[in-house]
């Protein structure tokens, strides 16, 4: 089965369309997902793989589909400009290891090896990158998952059968929005927070070189990285030094990340900053956060009641 190389240009609604039919978990979102990975930190090396329309006969592809020119677009085209029956997005992390980062097979060309060939391609792809590792786990922080959702059980299926080794469970809290916490001890934060001298302000995008600055000294630089990428960011700060940041949005509409500075800790900082993105998040139409790659469950819980809900196998294995 050929697999075809998509141009960073022809990364496109096709592409979009495709995801949309295949994650049928993550739909709302697909085509953001999409252009997110098209869009990593400069200097990630990353490529899309594609089995073309056609090279897969007797199905009729899945969702609406445009009605592109004879040849337009991917290799393999014709008149009705379909796209491709199945995708997969790779990418080399930080350590060298190689990540399958997307993958997706149009629900209507199923059982019919794409899955397979693309991962294969996407392996040879890496092992050419130089790596000796390939994960189903994401390359932060430019990312879609943190590894496979468990109800995904197709992709899981189709990594085990491929000798791939399940070392790690990653998950995820959804939080309703408007979010639900006590007033009362909402006003208590703030009013410690006053009295500390700290005040709280959002980070419009352009004017945020202090905040990404602040959270690369303090963390890393995938998370500054996600800080400035972020649809909301949201610092607090006293006397001019900033002492903690919250974000949502750099991976699309998830929550994430947050940190508070050492000095900052028991103030509150944290939960007013969550509070203030989730509202935000509520603002902009959703009906409920997803808290991305958590770890504090009890921090999240108690701050706005939010539940562990998505759950992420994640996988590796060596490339020979």
């Amino acid at each position: 089965m050929e697999v075809v190389t998509v141009e960073a240009v022809e990364v496109d609604e096709r592409l979009e369309r495709l995801a949309a039919a295949a994650l049928w978990a993550d739909a709302g979102d697909a085509a953001l997902l999409v252009r997110r990975l098209a869009a990593p930190p400069p200097g990630r090396e990353w490529t899309v793989l594609a089995v073309p329309a056609a090279n897969v006969t007797g199905a009729e592809p899945a969702g609406p589909q445009g009605t592109g020119p004879e040849g337009a677009g991917l290799p393999g085209a014709g008149r009705r400009d379909v796209g491709p029956r199945g995708a997969v997005f790779a990418s080399i992390g930080a350590d060298g290891a190689g990540h399958v980062d997307l993958i997706a097979v149009d629900p209507a060309a199923r059982g019919r090896g794409i899955g397979r060939a693309l991962v294969a391609a996407a392996e040879e792809w890496m092992r050419a990158k130089g790596a000796t590792e390939a994960r189903f786990a994401g390359n932060a922080p430019c990312y879609a998952w943190p590894g496979i959702d468990v109800r995904y059980t197709p992709a899981a299926c189709l990594a085990e059968s491929l000798g791939y080794e399940r070392y790690r469970v990653a998950w995820n809290m959804t939080a309703d929005l408007p979010a639900r916490y006590d007033e009362a001890g909402h006003e208590a934060d703030l009013a410690r927070l006053d009295a500390a001298g700290v005040t709280v302000a959002a980070a419009p995008a352009g004017e945020r070189s202090g905040v990404v600055a602040f959270v690369r000294e303090q963390w890393n630089d995938a998370w500054a990285w996600e800080a400035e990428q972020a649809t909301g960011l949201h610092y607090a700060a006293r006397d001019g030094e900033i002492l903690g940041f919250a974000a949502w949005g750099a991976r699309p509409l998830w929550f994430g990340p947050m940190g508070t500075a050492e000095a900052a800790r028991g103030l509150g900082v944290g939960r007013v900053l969550l509070r203030r993105c989730l509202a935000e998040q509520a603002a902009a139409g959703l009906t409920s956060a997803q808290i991305g790659w958590v770890g504090p469950l009890r921090f999240y819980s108690r701050a706005v009641a939010a539940r562990a809900e998505r759950v992420f196998w994640l996988y590796r294995r060596r490339l020979g």
